[in-house]
């Protein structure tokens, strides 16, 4: 084999391997997460509230809390937007912690956003607040998923599909093999 086959290679077998080793890593993005959301959220909503955060609850006046658990933070979409990174070829280490940062930041934006939306519905009582949690929770976080992805890959000029590109180089070079 040529080194330039050699590199192709090893390329995939090393992202691939760090995306099943992700898996172990889940718990990191409920770690980091969820204590600056909860703190961003009650800073936030501190202007137009009376809140303390225990914990992982916000306490309101008037005996409201809202307690953020783990699905709150969107743990899975933070892991989702990675892999979608690590099984991207063809991109050089700066544009991909470049992407990584963008998606994980423009995540971590909206759903502050999303928070403070479903918040003040839930604390007044509004009766589209479970129309809004659910078209949040249902639809709009695979839509934020799919959108912060695409504007990334468009932001960074990414032209290959994550998986897809490397299913194709690999045939394309099975090919190649097969007749010389």
């Amino acid at each position: 084999m040529t080194k330039k086959e050699n590199t192709w290679i090893l390329d995939i077998l090393v992202r691939y391997v760090l995306s099943g080793l992700c898996f172990f890593i889940i718990p990191v993005f409920y770690f980091v997460f969820k204590p600056i959301t909860i703190w961003l959220v009650s800073l936030i909503l501190g202007i137009f509230y009376s809140v303390s955060v225990q914990g992982n609850v916000l306490l309101f006046s008037g005996n409201m809390s809202v307690e953020i658990i783990d699905a709150c933070i969107a743990g899975s979409a933070y892991f989702l937007l990675l892999i979608l990174n690590l099984l991207t070829r063809e991109i050089n280490i700066l544009k991909r912690i470049g992407l990584f940062l963008f998606c994980f930041l423009s995540l971590f934006f909206l759903n502050v956003v999303r928070l403070l939306i479903l918040i003040p519905l839930f604390l007044n009582n509004s009766s589209n607040f479970d129309f809004a949690h659910k078209l949040f929770w249902f639809v709009l976080s695979i839509v934020f998923v799919v959108l912060i992805w695409i504007l990334g890959t468009l932001i960074f000029r990414i032209k290959k599909i994550p998986v897809y590109s490397d299913v194709i180089k690999i045939i394309e070079q099975a090919r190649y093999k097969c007749k010389n």
